[in-house]
């Protein structure tokens, strides 16, 4: 599937002008929502574009119908439509990503830790200087780069993400926002240039199905993590700061990402600042075998600043 950015963007402006808002609940509370309703259409803008349900002509505005259409987020069976792409808000900016259920493999993500994630970028950058690089690792949609940007004013913004309909939305969102960024299909490997400032929000979960937007690899889903956090120390300039938002499996009282990017920290001569944002998030996931298995307690968020001596 391939999305057009430039009539999406229109859309979210539109939508914006409208007074649209929606905030993006777990899919486990979508899901007891959309219980209350079922078999009903769409009655308004946030039922199309945040609840994910299907609508018919006369109840979305010509004008906002065509921007879907020619962005190639329309789906229409038998009459019944149905929008490929949620909105939501967040730091009061309306950001696309993929409509609800987020199943298939390349399903772009938006949800509480995206909120999470958009108030450790935001209380962190009261702590520094505008970076003349900015990179968003694993950017989704681009809420964090787009956000930080907003905030920070860099000169460059690259946004990394290996899905390429990700990246898609996120020059849709870009766009929206008045940002001139650069994508990069890939990884830190396709970034050219110095880097001053890497922020990054991968996934973590020990994903049963392996899903790339989901699933954090070893370490019961820490692993990718700490992947990215040595292969951004090793790509900052002197002085360059990473800030990691993510989950931390603990097992028996045991916070083993603190303890592995502490010793990556003294390895590359970095500082590091680790913070317990949230102590228990996605709890559901403890049934897995994977961390049944292995004992663990809770999966917390966690805020880390890595900064490269």
């Amino acid at each position: 599937m391939t999305f057009s950015p430039e009539p999406l963007a229109a859309l979210l402006q539109a939508l914006d002008q409208e007074g649209y808002a929606f905030t993006t609940v777990t899919p486990a509370t979508h899901h007891r929502v959309l219980a209350r309703r079922p078999g009903e259409a769409a009655r308004d803008l946030r039922d199309i574009f945040g609840w994910s349900l299907s609508f018919t002509r006369d109840t979305l505005p010509a004008d906002l119908l065509d921007l879907l259409r020619e962005g190639g987020a329309l789906e229409e069976r038998n009459g019944v439509l149905r929008s490929l792409v949620r909105v939501s808000s967040l730091s009061g900016r309306l950001f696309l990503h993929s409509a609800f259920p987020t199943d298939a493999a390349d399903s772009v993500f938006f949800g509480p830790d995206t909120y999470r994630f958009g108030r450790f970028v935001e209380a962190s950058a009261e702590n520094l200087e505008t970076p003349n690089h900015l990179v968003d690792l694993g950017a989704g949609a681009g809420p964090g780069g787009i956000s930080a940007a907003g905030l920070l004013e860099p000169e460059r913004i690259s946004l990394v993400d290996i899905n390429p309909q990700a990246l898609s939305l996120a020059c849709a969102n870009a766009l929206a926002a008045g940002l001139e960024v650069e994508t990069v299909d890939g990884g830190l490997e396709g970034v050219t240039g110095d880097i001053d400032l890497i922020i990054a929000n991968p996934p973590f979960i020990a994903d049963a199905k392996g899903r790339d937007y989901r699933d954090g690899g070893e370490m019961l889903g820490a692993g990718l993590s700490l992947d990215w956090a040595r292969q951004s120390l090793e790509r900052l300039s002197p002085g360059g700061t990473m800030l990691l938002y993510t989950g931390s499996p603990i097992v028996a009282g045991e916070d083993r990402l603190l303890s592995a990017l502490a010793e990556l920290a003294e390895e590359a001569d970095a500082s590091l600042r680790y913070e317990e944002l949230d102590p228990d998030i996605f709890g559901e996931e403890l049934d897995q075998p994977a961390y049944a298995e292995a004992g663990a307690e809770r999966i917390a968020a966690v805020g880390a600043v890595l900064t490269k001596g």
